[in-house]
Parts: structure tokens; sequence; C-alpha cells
């Protein structure tokens, strides 16, 4: 069943019509600049349906047998990142619906913020569902013909980047921006410093690693597939780093804009933003695992199944 219907919205007129209908929505909401219960009901609902169905074929789709076992490792890789984000959709709406959460960058910017990550996560959604056209090909059609690797003839800048994005390197970082945030959180208390810090981390990461990913998308042209798959992920970093982007710069804003704006936060707008960090974190965590398969699909010679025609069997007879 979900099958069919991803196979539907990934029509690129139904994603185009899906974001079209994302923005008209929210620019109704925001005509009379309030938003009541059952509007932002509507908005969560519409947002869990889309990124849990997705999740679930995705994950389908990784468990199918494949003669190209990178495939699998993808799908792998972006489940996890559909699950970080859906578990964070979840959490933002459940702490909303419940009146437990207050602020998240400021009273009088929250409403066109809430407009802007709505607008974002459906073109996010929208990009994950275009790049299962060309994996989904990848998966079924391609395989595995020869070991040789072409990471050896690879450039020095290019062996600094695979030491650096390597796995344990990776959780050592995690790890690192983890212990950081507990920090910051003990005395629940969000200065200048503090939040320009961690907006400045992440926007390196996540702005290099799109950078990447678009490199990488024009290196492996001549395989369409792969770059067609390389594209959709890119654009859908993109649409989480122009979320980081409005939300810490609106952050930042605040705290320069309104002194006493600290005051409005309540324990639990914290612990939100503690979650929100971490969901970014763990969120380019698996999308740099996500580039170097598909690094490793350009660096191992794959080519599609040939499957012989009629025609050309009963000429060979």
């Amino acid at each position: 069943m979900r099958e069919p219907i991803c196979t539907v919205l990934a029509d690129d007129w139904i994603l185009f019509l899906l974001i079209t209908i994302a923005f008209l929505w929210r620019a109704v909401v925001s005509l009379d600049g309030t938003e009541v219960l059952w509007e932002s009901i509507c908005s969560g609902i519409s947002l869990i349906i889309l990124g849990w169905l997705l999740l679930g074929y995705l994950y389908t789709m990784s468990r199918r047998p494949t003669q190209w076992p990178v495939s699998n490792k993808i799908y792998q890789r972006i489940c996890f990142n559909l699950l970080v984000l859906n578990g964070y959709v979840l959490i933002y709406y459940g702490m909303r619906w419940s009146g437990v959460l207050h602020v998240e960058v400021s009273r009088p910017l929250d409403f066109v913020f809430r407009d802007i990550r709505y607008v974002l996560f459906v073109i996010f959604y929208a990009a994950i569902l275009w790049s299962t056209k060309p994996l989904k090909k990848m998966h079924d059609d391609y395989r595995f013909l020869v070991s040789r690797s072409m990471l050896p003839e690879r450039s020095l800048r290019e062996l600094i980047f695979k030491v650096i994005t390597d796995e344990r390197t990776l959780l050592v970082l995690i790890g690192i921006a983890f212990l950081w945030r507990t920090c910051l959180s003990f005395d629940y208390m969000i200065t200048f410093w503090e939040s320009t810090y961690s907006y400045i981390i992440q926007l390196i990461i996540g702005w290099f690693l799109f950078g990447y990913l678009c490199a990488l998308s024009v290196k492996v042209r001549k395989r369409v597939e792969v770059r067609m798959v390389s594209q959709g992920i890119a654009f859908a970093l993109g649409a989480i780093n122009v979320y980081a982007l409005a939300y810490y710069g609106m952050m930042v804003y605040g705290l320069i804009g309104l002194r006493d704006m600290a005051e409005t936060f309540m324990p639990m707008d914290y612990i939100f933003g503690d979650a929100r960090f971490f969901a970014l974190v763990l969120f380019y965590y698996t999308t740099i695992m996500i580039s170097k398969y598909l690094e490793k699909a350009y660096a191992d010679y794959t080519a599609p199944i040939v499957v012989p025609s009629i025609h050309s069997s009963n000429r060979a007879l």
C-alpha cells in the first residue's frame, strides 16, 4: 500500500503541487496573524503522515534483496534521517498541543518561524520523495561487477575529508556536541555567544556538506541515477540548512533586539531547544554517511543489468 502511494507522490507535478499547497495553506493560516488549535493540528497531522509514510516505504525498500548492496546502505541512512526529523516533528507538535511549549525564538517572531518550518519540512520530504525514483532504479537494475575501487586514486583533499568523516571521528564529534549542549542547559539561560557558537558550528557543517553533495553530483554526472540521488539529497539538506539558518538568525536577532527575551523562556522551552540541536546534529551525521555511500557508488564500478529482448534471443537462435 505504501509503495503505490509514494510512487504517485514522487511524480514531479505532484511534488510541485504538494509544495504549492503548503505555501498556500500557511498563507491562509497567516492572514489573521494567529493560529488556532485546529489549524495547528492540520499542519502537524499532514507532516506526520507524510513523514512516517515515506519512512515506512524506504524501510520496506531497504529490506528488499538486491545485487547492488550500496543502495541498501543508502536506504538505511535516509531512513535514520527521516526517523530523527519525524521524531522531532512529533516532539514539537506534542509539546505544542499539550501547552508545555511557550516560546521558540521570541513571541513576536514565533508565528513567522512556524510558517517557515512547515514549508521547509514539506520541501524536505518532497526532495526525499523525488530521490526515491532514481534510487529505486539503482536498487532494482544495478549490480556490483568488480571489487576494484577508485579510492587509491583520490586527491589529498578527498583523503583528508575521508579521515574527518570516518565513523569513529564522527562519533567523537557527536559526543562532544552532546556534552557541549548539556553543559549549556544546566542554568536554563541563553546567552548571545552560546547561541552564536552553536549556530556557527551547524552553519559550517551544513553548508560545507551541501557544497560537497553539489560537487559530487557534478562529478558523477555520467551516472544519471547516482547524480539524481545526490541532487535530491542535496536539495533536502538545503531545506534543513535554511531552517537552521532561520532559527538561529531569529534567535540571535531576538537576543540582540529584545534584552528581556530570556525571561520569557520556560524550562520546557530550553529542553525543546536541546532536542532541536541534537536532532540537527544527528541529521548532519547521517547525511555525511549518505554522502560517503554515494561516493562509494561512484567509486565502485557498477552497471545496469541488461535483460536480452525476445527479438535478440530469436536472432541468436
